[in-house]
Order: C-alpha cells, then structure tokens, then sequence
C-alpha cells in the first residue's frame, strides 16, 4: 500500500490542503473545513509540524499554516490526486462555471455590507429586515446555481462534498437570524466561498496573481 492509499494520509493531505485554501487558522476552522474530529485534526497538525509542513504561531490571531514545504507537498499530492482521478477536464469545467458566478457573490457582499439610502452610501447596520430578506433571497438564487457546481466537483473529486453541505449551512444560519454567516464570520456563506475559490485554483495550479 502506497502512502497515499493510507487512511491516515487521506486525512493529513486534507488538513494540509485546508491551510492551503483558508490560510493560517485555529483548529476548529481546519475542523468544519475537513469534517474531521477537532482532537484527530490536532493529531494530524502536530504531526504535518513534525513533518516540518506546517507551523503554529501564538497569539490572539494565531493559528496554525503552511510552510514553503508545507505549500509544495500539498501542490504535489494535489496535483497527484487530480491526475490519478482523471478529474483535470471535470474540475477545469466546474472552475468555470464557478468563475461566471463570482462576481455577483462579491456583489451581493458588498450589497450586505453597504446600502444607499437617498443617494448616499452608507453602512448596513441591519436595521431594515426588509432590505436584508431582499439580499438573502438574491444569495438564495446565487446558491440554487452553485449547488450543482459542487455537486459536479464532489463527483469528480469527493473531498469537494464539504462545501455543499457548508455552504448550505451558512445560508440556512444567515435565513434564520445569524446575520454573521452571510459575510462575518469564519463560518459565514463569503468565507467558504472564498476557500472553496482557492480550493479551485490550488487544485489546477492556477496562480491567482
């Protein structure tokens, strides 16, 4: 059996492929990303350290992330996995699918995040329920389109299940009055976006610059 055949590798490229996609993060972060026990997580980073791929800094905003080691072990074990599935012209679909779609997320946040009242921009402050309900059915029609993106991209790769089912999660907290998971929070619709993103261009070996 080959190292990546092992369980134990499976849930150490996913824990270094989270890094990868969310940046430096604490161990509940790397947890909702992966699906995994926060306690197996903390197993898996310890050892990725041992490894000398990842690396923890302290701190009020701390946490743990990749090193240059860390960033090109997962390139190279990503990039077997992409290959070994054949899943290359299925994922390089799915990115562009995704890539139409972009842009109206990062207007819907901003459309969240700011409003023009008479003429003038100003800060959401959530006051109105009215306008909030109006942005939230717009992120609701976003997500009925990107659903089955992702469906498409856990077909050709499972471990891109997670950000249906997160994404699903975050829209349904926001719907039901935890504003935060719309653009607010490290759980929120914008930031699994995000990683789901980089998740995308990481995979293909797409540079973002």
């Amino acid at each position: 059996m080959s190292p990546s055949d092992s369980p134990q590798y499976g849930d150490r490229l996913l824990v270094l492929h989270a890094l990868r996609c969310a940046g430096y993060s604490g161990i509940a972060r790397v947890a909702a990303a992966t699906g995994l026990d926060e306690s197996d997580v903390e197993s898996e980073l310890i050892d990725l350290a041992l490894d000398g791929h990842v690396t923890r800094l302290g701190g009020e905003f701390g946490g743990w992330g990749l090193t240059e080691a860390g960033r090109a072990a997962d390139a190279e074990r990503i990039g077997h996995e992409l290959d070994s599935a054949g899943a290359r012209p299925a994922v390089t679909a799915s990115y562009e699918r995704f890539m139409v779609l972009n842009p109206e997320l990062l207007d819907l946040c901003t459309a969240w995040q700011l409003r023009s009242v008479d003429g003038v921009t100003t800060i959401n402050d959530h006051g109105d329920s009215a306008y909030d309900a109006r942005v939230l059915d717009r992120f609701t029609e976003l997500h009925d389109r990107v659903v089955p993106i992702c469906g498409e991209l856990a077909t050709a790769l499972p471990r891109f299940a997670r950000y249906r089912t997160r994404l699903a999660d975050a829209l349904d907290r926001a719907r039901k009055g935890e504003l935060e998971y719309v653009a607010d929070s490290i759980g929120s619709y914008h930031t699994v976006w995000a990683e789901l993103h980089e998740d995308l261009l990481a995979t293909l070996g797409i540079s973002r610059w």
